[in-house]
């Protein structure tokens, strides 16, 4: 089963404000960029994945992931997190309707492709199914068949709304680069001991220059 990824990337400018206490304002911006470039240098080869729409308001961030090769959905609604998966949805399945779809965090910058294909695999067994972030709160990925809504409802306590609401919970180990998102310092050095893609690595090295 071939899946379309959708990833969400806000303005780079407001992106990981949880990192202030180990990046400073000028440096955040490159950082959430490395993590989305990662993300999406991953996600692409992963052998279950036709594709990766990233759903970004940004021009930086556009023009850096298409060139990676990444589909840019524009987030025309302006609504939020929420509100993007699903414009990003709707637009991906007008020309792709019966491909299976994945919303996947923008912020795995140690996330391995075959870990990933893993949560893909069991997410096919489901008609929507999510994975719980490392922290246990949230959620990383949240996965829909073909002839079912995504229904996004990320945010505060997630991994809750989305069991609410009928999505299966997949229980499985060592994926732990597909659950590790980083919005604070302890995740970002969480996710540097599992081993950043290069992108992510660079930065990181900027940063402790700074």
């Amino acid at each position: 089963m071939q899946w379309i990824l959708v990833v969400p990337l806000k303005a780079l400018a407001r992106a990981k404000s949880r990192l202030s206490d180990t990046a400073a304002d000028g440096l955040r911006p490159g950082l959430a960029l490395a993590f989305a470039q990662d993300t999406v240098t991953a996600a692409l080869a992963c052998p279950g994945v036709a594709d990766v729409a990233v759903v970004t308001g940004d021009a930086l961030a556009g023009r850096e992931l298409a060139a990676l090769g990444a589909r840019i959905v524009p987030d025309e609604p302006g609504g939020g997190l929420n509100a993007a998966l699903r414009h990003a949805a709707t637009a991906v399945r007008a020309t792709n309707p019966r491909t299976p779809l994945a919303a996947l965090n923008a912020d795995l910058p140690a996330l391995r492709p075959l870990e990933l294909a893993r949560v893909l695999t069991a997410a096919a067994e489901f008609p929507r199914a999510f994975l719980t972030d490392a922290a246990g709160f949230g959620t990383t990925l949240l996965a829909a068949t073909p002839d079912r809504e995504l229904l996004p409802a990320f945010g505060t306590d997630s991994r809750a709304r989305h069991r609410a609401s009928g999505a299966a919970e997949l229980l499985l180990t060592a994926v732990d680069s597909v659950r590790q998102d980083v919005d604070t310092g302890a995740d970002l050095r969480a996710a540097l001991a599992l081993g950043v893609g290069p992108r992510t690595a660079s930065a990181v090295e900027r940063l402790k220059a700074a």
